[in-house]
């Protein structure tokens, strides 16, 4: 509320300021009466720029005034030089004045929005090392936007900076969410809803990328060269893309690996209370799950099953799947106590 009214007050101070100033100016009252449209119309432009600064990272921003001021200043450049010489001051040629300034002027800003991620900002001297750092972009794969566990993650505020989603991803998701397969088709639905959810949150900037690369065809390879031309990072879940991504340069920030890193740490020798699930390949074991989806395997805990007991854990394995728990009955496993080998 406070800031609705603090831009409606600049409005009304714009809006103030132009009539004032075209009434000095122009002998009429109708003429007078412009300047208010023309000081209110700067007012909206100059809210709408805040708003869109707060949307788009600072590359966005400044690629776009670096192209449109360019494209002007080409625009000066040839009308001064040939139009003016052929049309002088006649009524056409004002207007033609005008729409080259117009076309130039969004022709360079086009450019530089597009272009922006070329940009380095480690190149210019009067940005601070911190926003250098902040700088950087995060691009999001299919996988893990329809894994959803990213948003969870922002909200947690652990994640900071500027989320790139490249146009081809949105394509492939609406690919997905049009599929004839009920699976495919929920699985991209969800996908959009979870770019949604990410894009209403307050320390997230989301931005949609336009560039593409018509001559690779697969979307991995895309992700790949988008993020070694933004200097950017690489969010996903996907094994095989974190693999290939690391063998070309590129940095991956992995959720699975994340998750795996934020479980609890179990020792031998802690006890622990699970509840038997279903039973183990060996005879007579049974099998529990922890919270976090951690396999919890029991020796001689079949008859237990749908109950909860308490365990002693024996040992812990680390697989490529995840890690596995091992563990015996408490009121079976004795005087169990691990032996370090320090």
């Amino acid at each position: 509320m406070g800031t609705f009214f603090l831009r409606f007050l600049f409005l009304i101070l714009c809006s103030s300021l132009g009539y004032y100033i075209a009434r000095d100016l122009f002998p009429t009252k109708t003429q007078a009466l412009w300047g208010v449209g023309i000081g209110g119309g700067a007012a909206l432009l100059s809210i709408l720029f805040e708003k869109l600064s707060q949307k788009y990272p600072l590359k966005i921003i400044l690629g776009s005034i670096i192209g449109m001021a360019f494209g002007l200043w080409v625009a000066n450049l040839f009308t001064s030089k040939f139009i003016s010489s052929f049309l002088g001051t006649l009524k056409i040629g004002s207007i033609t004045l005008v729409m080259i300034y117009l076309i130039l002027g969004y022709l360079g800003f086009r450019i530089g929005t597009i272009k922006a991620s070329e940009i380095s900002l480690n190149s210019l001297p009067f940005f601070t090392k911190k926003e250098k750092e902040s700088s950087n972009f995060k691009i999001l794969d299919t996988s893990v936007i329809i894994d959803g566990r990213i948003a969870d993650i922002c909200e947690t505020g652990f994640i900071e900076g500027s989320f790139v989603i490249p146009r081809f991803v949105l394509q492939e998701l609406q690919h997905i969410a049009d599929s004839s397969d009920p699976i495919k088709r929920n699985r991209g639905r969800r996908g959009l809803e979870i770019l949604n959810k990410i894009q209403k949150q307050v320390d997230i900037d989301v931005v949609i990328s336009d560039q593409d690369f018509p001559k690779i065809k697969e979307v991995d390879a895309k992700l790949i060269e988008l993020a070694k031309r933004m200097n950017a990072k690489v969010v996903t879940n996907d094994f095989n893309l974190n693999k290939v991504a690391e063998l070309q340069g590129v940095s991956v920030l992995n959720i699975n690996q994340l998750a795996s890193a934020l479980k609890p740490v179990v020792l031998p020798g802690e006890p622990m209370t699970v509840k038997i699930l279903k039973e183990g390949k060996e005879h007579g074991q049974g099998v529990a799950y922890l919270d976090d989806g951690t396999m919890v395997v029991v020796d001689d805990a079949k008859k237990y099953m749908g109950k909860s007991i308490d365990i002693i854990v024996t040992s812990v394995l680390q697989t490529t799947a995840g890690r596995m728990i091992f563990g015996k009955i408490k009121s079976e496993a004795g005087n169990f106590f691990p032996i370090s080998n320090t």
